[in-house]
């Protein structure tokens, strides 16, 4: 589990269809100053995330379960939370 920033979006007019209903966000990770880093990774949104937000990305097979009913996602990313505040301790 990481934080990222949501720094765009995938549309995509054929997929799988466990992917249908679902919106596909581009988003990189951030480090303690909130600038974005690394590599861009297309995540599922399961929150209602959008441009510009800070969230919280799950990945791994973690990711293939945020779905409540019993369906698997063929996920390798998903967006779990919209992050309010983030509290960094000094010195570590």
């Amino acid at each position: 589990m990481f934080l990222a920033k949501v720094v765009g979006k995938v549309v995509s007019t054929q997929k799988d269809p466990k992917f249908i209903g679902s919106k596909l966000l581009i988003v990189k990770s951030i480090d303690e100053n909130e600038k974005t880093k690394g590599e861009p990774l297309v995540a599922i949104d399961t929150v209602g995330a959008g441009v510009n937000e800070v969230v919280i990305v799950v990945t791994g097979s973690g990711a293939r379960y945020v779905d409540t009913s019993d369906k698997v996602i063929p996920a390798d990313a998903s967006i779990i939370g919209i992050v309010d505040s983030i509290e960094w301790n000094e010195g570590y």
